[in-house]
């Protein structure tokens, strides 16, 4: 996906996903784009419940289908409150973990050391990016790709800072981390309404 897209989607959804790499989408046009960007729009319950939606979706880089597997999987763990059973999937996705412990800039970053099999959980090599990891499990670069210049670049200035989640293992060592407990709706690293999306699957039946 192109940067000029990425800026694009954070402007229509009126706020910035950091898994989406670069900031600043929206310091010069904070307006959705198009023709009619400047003009005030009656949202529509629906269009309320996708945009909520659509902010997991970008940020954590997945497709509808994948969002809707997690979706049931969290509502088989807890069905009483499975959003913020699904949001500690999200939040435990290797990919995901690599972004937030500054392994990468974006989360599509982060998925392609992933891939190309950088990275080390426990002592193996994973390549699956939809991987979740469980409490008490080490994360750490291969020693190629930590020296790596787009990894070093992330490393010295990571997009977000450490979420309390995580931990390094070592100050000494930034390029391994390890997974603290489970995550809720409150280490998402921007603003959406859980209750929007809960409803927006409630209705179609996922």
């Amino acid at each position: 996906m192109s940067e000029r897209k990425k800026w694009k989607i954070q402007r229509a959804l009126g706020l910035e996903l950091p898994g989406l790499g670069k900031p600043g989408a929206l310091e010069k046009r904070n307006y959705p784009p198009g023709q009619h960007g400047r003009l005030r729009r009656k949202t529509t319950q629906f269009g309320t419940q996708l945009r909520e939606k659509q902010k997991l979706l970008f940020h954590y880089g997945l497709r509808e289908e994948q969002l809707q597997r997690f979706v049931r999987k969290a509502r088989s763990l807890n069905a009483s409150d499975w959003m913020e059973s699904l949001i500690g999937l999200l939040e435990r996705r290797l990919d995901n973990v690599v972004f937030r412990l500054g392994f990468a800039r974006s989360v599509a970053a982060a998925r392609q050391l992933v891939s190309h099999g950088h990275i080390m959980v426990n002592g193996r090599r994973e390549t699956i990016g939809s991987m979740v990891l469980r409490p008490g499990e080490v994360i750490w670069l291969t020693d190629r790709a930590s020296q790596l210049e787009p990894v070093q670049a992330s490393l010295q200035s990571p997009r977000l800072p450490l979420p309390s989640y995580l931990q390094r293992q070592n100050p000494s060592t930034p390029d391994r981390g390890i997974l603290l407990f489970i995550p809720g709706s409150g280490h998402v690293p921007f603003e959406f309404n859980k209750i929007q999306v809960a409803e927006y699957y409630a209705k179609r039946g996922v």
